[in-house]
C-alpha cells in the first residue's frame, strides 16, 4: 500500500510540475503587464526598470520561472501584486472565502447525489427512479447563473419580505458590521453561504446522480452480487459489502475528476452573490495582466485538481483491493 501510494504522490507531483510550466509560459506570453506604464510618456525608465525588477521581468524565460517555482515550494511566495503587495496574503485569504463555499458544496453533493442514485437504481423504472432522473437533468441542463438568479428573486427577496427581516443574504461572504470571534459570526456566514452553496449544489449533484444509479445498477447484475443474494444474505449486507462499495470506484472518478468543474462553477457563482472570493480576484488580476496573480490562482486550481485525483486513487485501493494488487 506504501509503495502505491508514493509511486502515485510521485506521479502526481511530476504532473503539477508539467503544469506548473506550461501555465507560466501561457501566462508570460499573454501580454506585457507594465504596458500602461510604458505608454505613460511621464513614467521614468528608473521605475520601469525597477517594476521589470520586481517582477523578475529583466531576467530570461526559464530561469523566471525556476525563481518562481523556488519562492513557491520553498517559501510559499507567490510574488508581489503589480500594485507592489504580496501575492500570498491575497490569495489565501479570498481561498478561505470560496472554500467555505466549495467544501460544504462538495460534501452537501457527494452525500445527496449517492443518496438518490442508490435510491433511483434499486426502484429502477419506476416513479421515483424517473422523477430523480428529470430533476437531475433539469438541473443538469440550468446554467449556474440563472439557478442562482432564481434563487436571489424568487426565494430571498420574499422570504426576506416574509419574514420582515433579512434570512438569506444574497450579496458577499458575509456582513460589514458582523462582530465577534469566528463562532459568534457563524450565523451570518450560514445566512450568506447558504443560497450560493445550494446554488453550487444543484450544478453538480445532478451528473453525479445519474453516474451512481447507472453504477449500481451495473454492479447488482454481477456475478458475485447474484451468487451473494443466493446463499441467502439480507439484501442490506449485499447492498453494503457487495454492491455499493464497489458502484462508488467510477463515481469517485467523475467526483475527483469535476473538482476543476466545481471550481468553475463557484467563479460564476460568486459573481451572482458577490462573493469576493478567488473567482473574482482572478478575473481582475487577469484583466489587469497581473501575471503573480494570474499564476497564483492557476497553480493552486492544479494543485487541488491533482490533488484530488490522487485522493481518487488513494479512494481505489480503499474500495477495491485489487486496483492496489494490479498496481
Amino acid at each position: 500500500m506504501l509503495r502505491y501510494l508514493l509511486r502515485r504522490l510521485a506521479a502526481s507531483a511530476l504532473v503539477l510540475l508539467a503544469a506548473s510550466f506550461l501555465v507560466f509560459i501561457f501566462v508570460s506570453f499573454s501580454g506585457d503587464p507594465l504596458f500602461d506604464l510604458k505608454m505613460n510618456p511621464h513614467t521614468p525608465d528608473s521605475t520601469i526598470r525597477y517594476r521589470e525588477h520586481l517582477l523578475h521581468l529583466d531576467v530570461p524565460l526559464i530561469p523566471r520561472f525556476w525563481i518562481w517555482l523556488k519562492g513557491v515550494i520553498f517559501h510559499f511566495d507567490f510574488g508581489t501584486t503589480l500594485a507592489g503587495d504580496a501575492v500570498r496574503p491575497q490569495l489565501f485569504g479570498h481561498m478561505f472565502i470560496t472554500m467555505r463555499m466549495v467544501i460544504a458544496a462538495l460534501i452537501i453533493a457527494m452525500i445527496v447525489s449517492v443518496s438518490l442514485g442508490v435510491y433511483a437504481a434499486l426502484r429502477r423504472n419506476r416513479t421515483p427512479d424517473r422523477t430523480i432522473q428529470v430533476v437531475s437533468f433539469f438541473f443538469l441542463a440550468t446554467p449556474v447563473f440563472v439557478t442562482g438568479l432564481f434563487f436571489t428573486y424568487f426565494v430571498a427577496v420574499p422570504l426576506d419580505k416574509w419574514a420582515g427581516k433579512q434570512i438569506l443574504s444574497t450579496s458577499g461572504a458575509s456582513s460589514v458590521f458582523a462582530e465577534g470571534n469566528f463562532f459568534q459570526r457563524i450565523p451570518d456566514y450560514l445566512s450568506h453561504m447558504t443560497l450560493p452553496t445550494l446554488t453550487l449544489v444543484l450544478a453538480i449533484f445532478s451528473s453525479w446522480t445519474i453516474y451512481q444509479r447507472s453504477s449500481v445498477i451495473e454492479t447488482m447484475s454481477l456475478d458475485h452480487v447474484l451468487f451473494a443474494r443466493s446463499k441467502g444474505l439480507s439484501p442490506r449486507h449485499v447492498m453494503r459489502r457487495h454492491i455499493l462499495r464497489n458502484a462508488l470506484i467510477p463515481v469517485v472518478t467523475v467526483m475527483a475528476l469535476d473538482f476543476a468543474g466545481l471550481l468553475g462553477g463557484a467563479l460564476i457563482t460568486e459573481s451572482v452573490y458577490s462573493w469576493n472570493g478567488l473567482g473574482r480576484w482572478f478575473i481582475g488580476g487577469a484583466s489587469r495582466l497581473d501575471i503573480n496573480i494570474t499564476l497564483g490562482y492557476l497553480f493552486l486550481t492544479a494543485f487541488f485538481v491533482i490533488s484530488f485525483n490522487f485522493l481518487a486513487d488513494v479512494l481505489y485501493a480503499l474500495l477495491d483491493p485489487r486496483i492496489k494488487s494490479q498496481r
